[in-house]
């Protein structure tokens, strides 16, 4: 098993940066793919970045150039820096985890996904 735990969300101005962590704990070393995920209020969870234990990366194209997802294994936490962030950003934003570490992309809703965090709340005010 693996335990998630999210921080790092809050409230920022369109146009604010947030950096958000995922730290992750249990075993660990089976972890293949982590990732973030987001889901507005009446919209479907959508995924936002991919890393895998190779450390190769994955956006969903409307963030692209604006986030930048990371780990530090050494502190089995994964990172999310949001730049220019906008009101469409405001979400709950998620931490999740597999074992499998290929096909590793921002895409689908991540039901492909074993292990997950309880969220973090970012609101973007225009």
């Amino acid at each position: 098993q693996v335990q998630l735990a999210e921080s790092g969300g809050g409230s920022v101005q369109s146009g604010g940066s947030l950096t958000l962590s995922c730290e992750a704990s249990g075993q660990t070393d089976d972890v293949g793919c982590m990732g973030w995920f987001r889901q507005a209020p009446g919209q479907e969870r959508e995924a936002v970045a991919m890393i895998d234990r190779y450390g190769d990366t994955s956006y969903r194209d409307s963030v692209k150039g604006r986030v930048t997802i990371s780990q530090d294994n050494a502190d089995k936490t994964m990172y999310l820096q949001m730049n220019s962030l906008q009101p469409e950003d405001t979400a709950m934003y998620y931490c999740a985890a597999r074992e499998t570490w290929w096909l590793c992309v921002a895409s689908g809703q991540g039901n492909d996904m074993d292990f997950w965090g309880k969220g973090t709340l970012v609101t973007i005010s225009s």
